[in-house]
């Protein structure tokens, strides 16, 4: 009987002097920039046409020799793909431009409320449509900003410092940044069997010292390559330094905004090992965390500074636990301590509450003793992956969404578990917060995108435009105002979305606004459903005032259903991430490619021949 014989191994090259297939070096090719024209490369929106400024294509790397190759999901593919991650970048400015939210937001102790002084976005038939970043009126093909006052004072209610309680956490801030701990290895000359190559730009000094100072850098991730770059140059697709892993895929990455400066940057990533590096791109410098998975050793799916903090990040792994970690702290094997939140409580009832959802089982507090070595704490949420997670603008509260089809509401400064909301059906993927804090975008797998309201504790709308799953939504900030509020998605169908959304369009009855009870195991069922199970409000269901409140699927027929003011196909593979900026919006995608659209009014540059 002839049998088929193995696939050959990555890569394979021509045949060597043996007759066997010889491996030839993997080749680096390097990221390109175009600038496509046409109407396709438009949309038009109520305040103008936004046009592609340029298309930024990130090279993807081959699998490094030593990974073996993935197999295709597909059954019927016939080429084995590597896995990856998409394409997701942070934006930074040195000197940063005053957002927005400054100008017409003040706080409260909870959330953001509008001040006055912002004219609504709201536009009427007898208004001339102005762009509020001073694009193009659409009527008169010339534009005028809104206001040319500087942006009024920002004054917010500051929030404790997480972990503020416990004195072994106590850090005093550095304020002279040439003081700053940096990580303790040399990223170029790194031995470590992690890293497989570093690539800095010959000319790096020069180009730093030489570009503008309020020109945005991007910190990107392709597969197993990660790469820093300057928008601000003309020639922005040859990176300053772009790192190359072994065996692992970055999957995320953020940038401290507390202590960048020209001198010191802090960027944290995350791999699909487990493991984390906290890098100082300045001084090529970089500590490796989580090694081998001594913590947890599932793939981190989002890692973010804590705000105001620093020194500590949080990261979700995808055993649905949230890890703080110090990057400064040596690892230690971690054992989970005894659950501080409910100390007495019935092992069954826990983890009967712990698979519902509604219930924060801490396995290691802030206040904790034994703060010498990693983590500083670990929460467990979930049985399944933590899809995304982002902190609230008072810095108070945090929006966990996982695969398990729940956003969960924390106030993390208590390590408290406050609400629990369910998807129409399947997983939450992207979350964020409105600027004033008063809404929550929780993209899903159910092609759908839910509007909650932190004030209401309900959800008030769903959004319906996308063809497939959402990967990321995010709401932009120069399109907002105190009753009106403009928003963005990208999707694996590869399309962007806009949405307006106004207070007046997200009335509910109050009548339709039945929350479940505290301690209800069936946390998915419906209103009626609980009705008729008798699922009362009392101790004898054994309700745990430290659960949270699990609220029922609203029925589509309940919730207003919001269409999108643009639905364009931008691309031909999955999006990954969106940013909206002054001057524009940047999308990504899984191929690499990161598009800049040009807000109306924002002339398109030329290019500039390198």
């Amino acid at each position: 009987m002839f049998v088929l014989p193995p696939p050959p191994r990555y890569p394979v090259g021509g045949l060597g002097p043996n007759g066997m297939n010889a491996v030839l070096p993997a080749i680096e090719t390097n990221n390109t920039l175009s600038h496509p024209e046409g109407p396709e490369w438009q949309f038009l929106v109520g305040e103008g046409t936004y046009v592609l400024k340029e298309d930024l294509h990130l090279a993807t790397p081959p699998p490094h020799p030593s990974e073996a190759p993935v197999v295709n999901p597909n059954p019927l593919a016939t080429t084995p793909q590597p896995a990856t991650a998409g394409t997701k970048v942070s934006l930074l400015r040195l000197a940063g431009r005053p957002s927005p939210a400054a100008a017409f937001f003040k706080s409260s102790a909870s959330a953001l409320f509008p001040g006055p002084g912002r004219p609504s976005i709201q536009e009427t038939p007898s208004e001339k449509r102005f762009s509020a970043e001073g694009g193009l009126s659409s009527e008169e093909g010339r534009g005028t900003p809104i206001s040319d006052a500087p942006p009024t004072s920002f004054s917010r209610e500051s929030a404790p410092a997480f972990g503020e309680a416990n004195a072994l956490l106590t850090q005093t801030p550095t304020r002279d940044v040439n003081k700053r701990r940096k990580p303790k290895n040399n990223m170029t000359k790194s031995n470590s069997s992690f890293i497989s190559r570093v690539i800095v730009s010959e000319s790096i000094s020069k180009k730093l010292a030489d570009r503008p100072s309020d020109g945005a850098f991007a910190f990107a991730n392709i597969n197993r390559a990660f790469q820093w770059l300057d928008l601000s140059s003309p020639s922005k697709q040859d990176y300053l330094t772009k790192i190359l892993f072994t065996k692992a895929h970055c999957l995320c990455h953020d940038v401290n905004a507390l202590t960048k400066s020209a001198s010191h940057i802090d960027v944290i990533m995350g791999f699909s090992t487990g493991e984390i590096i906290w890098w100082e791109p300045i001084s090529q410098r970089y500590t490796r965390l989580n090694k081998n998975g001594a913590i947890n050793s599932t793939p981190v799916s989002e890692i973010k500074w804590i705000p105001g903090s620093e020194g500590l990040f949080l990261a979700a792994h995808m055993d649905g636990s949230l890890v703080v970690y110090d990057k400064e702290k040596e690892d230690a094997a971690f054992t989970p301590e005894e659950d501080a939140s409910k100390p007495d409580g019935n092992n069954a009832d826990e983890a009967a509450a712990i698979r519902n959802g509604t219930k924060m089982q801490v396995q290691k507090t802030v206040h904790s003793k034994n703060q010498k070595t990693n983590p500083v704490a670990c929460w467990k949420l979930s049985n399944q992956r933590i899809n995304a997670f982002a902190f609230s603008p008072d810095n108070r509260h945090l929006a966990v969404v996982s695969e398990d089809g729940t956003l969960r509401i924390l106030n993390y400064l208590d390590e408290k578990l406050l609400h629990v909301f369910y998807s129409y059906y399947g997983g939450l993927t992207c979350v964020c917060w409105s600027p004033d804090g008063k809404y929550i975008l929780a993209g899903g797998q159910d092609d759908l995108i839910s509007i909650w309201s932190m004030a209401e504790s309900a959800l008030v709308a769903r959004c319906q435009g996308h063809h497939s799953w959402v990967s990321a939504v995010a709401f932009d900030p120069w399109r907002c105002d105190e009753r009106n509020y403009r928003f963005g998605s990208v999707g694996e169908d590869g399309r962007l979305c806009l949405w307006d959304f106004g207070v007046g369009m997200l009335h509910r009855p109050r009548a339709h606004s039945i929350h479940q009870k505290r301690g209800s195991v069936s946390s998915r069922y419906t209103a009626f459903q609980q009705a008729d199970t008798g699922d009362a409000d009392d101790s004898s269901n054994g309700g745990d005032p430290d659960d949270a409140v699990a609220h029922p699927v609203e029925p589509r027929a309940r919730i207003p259903m919001l269409p999108p003011v643009l639905n364009k196909d931008v691309a031909r593979d999955p999006g990954c991430w969106l940013e909206f900026t002054e001057d524009a919006i940047i999308t990504s995608f899984v191929s690499g490619h990161v598009r800049t659209w040009n807000r109306p009014g924002r002339q398109t540059e030329t290019p500039t021949a390198n």
